[in-house]
C-alpha cells in the first residue's frame, strides 16, 4: 500500500491524539481524511515534524505523534540523537518509510537502499524501535501508544502519490489552533 492508504488505515487510533505531520503530501493526505484542530500540518519545514513534536512532548503530558517521511528524516538525523538521549514517554515517532521523497516526485532516499532507519534510531540511543510492514502499522502505532513508552516506528510502504489541493488554511491558523486544542486539553 502507498502512504496515502496507510495514512487512511492509521486515521482512526490518529485523530484521538495531538499529531504533528510532515511537510507537503502527507499534511495534504491527512487533512484530506478529515481536518482536525488537534493535528499540526506542516507546510514549509521539511525534516522538523520529530522535532517539533519531540519539543511538544518534552513540554507537556499530552501524547503526541510524529508522522515522518524516510526522507524528511534523513535531511535531519540529528533529531534522532536528541529523541534518544532525552525521556518523553508520551512521544511517538511514526516514520512512514517508503523508500522516496514523496513530496518531491518518488525519488529514492538512502532508506530504500542500504541505510536502516531502524538502526539509525538504535544508534543514535533510542531504545523502543520498531520496524514494521504497512499492514501492521495501525496495530504498531496502537501498542505503542498503549505502552505509554517513547517509541520510534518505522513502517515499510510502498512509494506512491495521489494527486490532491494543497492545504489552504494560514500556517498561523493552524498553529494557533492546535495550540488552543492542546491548553483545552491539558486545562
Amino acid at each position: 500500500m502507498i502512504r496515502s492508504e496507510l495514512l487512511k488505515n492509521l486515521y482512526p487510533i490518529l485523530e484521538k491524539h495531538f499529531v504533528v505531520c510532515n511537510i507537503g503530501l502527507p499534511s495534504q493526505e491527512l487533512h484530506q481524511l478529515g481536518d482536525r484542530e488537534n493535528f499540526f500540518y506542516m507546510l514549509g519545514t521539511m525534516g522538523l515534524s520529530s522535532s517539533i513534536g519531540f519539543g511538544l512532548a518534552l513540554n507537556q503530558p499530552q501524547t503526541i505523534i510524529s508522522i515522518d517521511g524516510d526522507g524528511s528524516v534523513l535531511t535531519n538525523l540529528g533529531t534522532l540523537s536528541t529523541i534518544g538521549n532525552n525521556d518523553a514517554d508520551n512521544y511517538i515517532l511514526f516514520i512512514v518509510d517508503n523508500g522516496s521523497y514523496g513530496s518531491t516526485g518518488d525519488q529514492p532516499t538512502y532508506a530504500g537502499g542500504r541505510t536502516s532507519l531502524t538502526e539509525v534510531a538504535k544508534a543514535c540511543g533510542c531504545e523502543n524501535v520498531v520496524e514494521c510492514q504497512d499492514t501492521e502499522g495501525p496495530a504498531t502505532l496502537q501498542a505503542a501508544i498503549d505502552s505509554k513508552k517513547k517509541t520510534v516506528i518505522v513502517c515499510k510502504c510502498e512509494s506512491g502519490n495521489i494527486k490532491l489541493p494543497v492545504i489552504d488554511t494560514d500556517p498561523v491558523v493552524i498553529r494557533h489552533r492546535f495550540m488552543a486544542a492542546l491548553d483545552a486539553a491539558n486545562s
